[in-house]
């Protein structure tokens, strides 16, 4: 009896060790790792010559011009392709709210770019945005617009990686969307039709509420996964035209081999960014946040 007691007050513990075990293993101790060498003067190439140098990682991060142009990129490409996308992603969705054969065509076409290869979707993004002979540029002489040089000038390159990843990834979030729609009930819709109320105000007042929380769980971790951008950075531009599309995880990435401790004080700002940012979202808008 005593055994069995025991067993039921341990069983839950033991059920979750292994998520835990893998969480501890594969977030908890990197991150903490990261903090350590964060605090050193740690080289690849040659690991005797790794000293403690305390705070001096940070106080060179927070005096180079290059990590704020960096970390402004970033904010540039997060907020771009955050808004673009929840904005596209809603449109669409309630577009293909109505269940129709064509519909159901179009959310699984729709849906098709997020499950290819981003090697394979910036390949051909560079394709069709080459200058001379891209499709983009031959669309716009058809209507009388000048070329854009896309993704060779300063001034377009980081428009031009925040297109390819709304377009790769608007498709996954329209279908949460849509998911969420169609679990609102009918008779919500047709008690406001009794009231004779507006589409508007049914959508603002009925609609939006009641989605609110896929739509919570959407900016988070679309921020958080722009913040952490750097496969279409890589392939696309490699972080130029003149530094205009390095974002801080590819800044990260240049100091990989001979300033290991210094891109961990960078990853460290990265971190503590993100949270920053996820504790904001959280204080300002779960309030707003309606769960049936």
């Amino acid at each position: 009896m005593d055994k069995r007691r025991v067993w039921e007050a341990i069983r839950p513990y033991v059920m979750i060790l292994p998520a835990m075990a893998g969480i501890i293993l594969f977030v908890i101790y990197p991150s903490l790792y990261l903090f350590k060498l964060s605090f050193y003067k740690y080289n690849l190439m040659n690991k005797d010559k790794s000293k403690f140098i305390g705070t001096d990682n940070y106080t060179q991060l927070f005096s180079r011009e290059d990590f704020y142009v960096a970390l402004g990129n970033t904010v540039i490409y997060t907020v771009g392709v955050v808004a673009i996308t929840m904005l596209l992603s809603l449109v669409i969705a309630v577009w293909l709210n109505r269940r129709s054969r064509i519909n159901a065509l179009v959310q699984a076409g729709i849906f098709t770019p997020h499950i290819i290869s981003i090697v394979s979707v910036a390949l051909v993004w560079m394709w069709l945005m080459e200058p001379s002979h891209g499709v983009l540029n031959y669309v716009l002489k058809l209507f009388g617009m000048p070329p854009s040089t896309w993704l060779q000038s300063s001034s377009t390159s980081m428009m031009a990686i925040i297109i390819v990843s709304v377009w790769q990834n608007i498709g996954y979030f329209t279908l949460i969307i849509v998911a969420a729609l169609q679990s609102i009930s009918p008779t919500i819709y047709e008690a406001a039709a009794l009231d004779n109320a507006s589409r508007f105000k049914v959508f603002y007042k009925i609609t939006l509420p009641l989605i609110s929380p896929q739509l919570f769980f959407i900016l988070i971790i679309m921020t958080i996964g722009s913040f952490k951008v750097f496969d279409t950075v890589k392939i696309m531009t490699g972080g130029g035209p003149n530094g205009s599309t390095t974002t801080l995880v590819y800044y990260i990435y240049e100091f990989r081999t001979n300033s290991i401790g210094y891109a961990s004080a960078t990853g460290v700002i990265l971190m503590a960014i993100i949270a920053v940012l996820t504790f904001v979202y959280f204080k300002l808008l779960s309030n707003k946040v309606h769960y049936q």
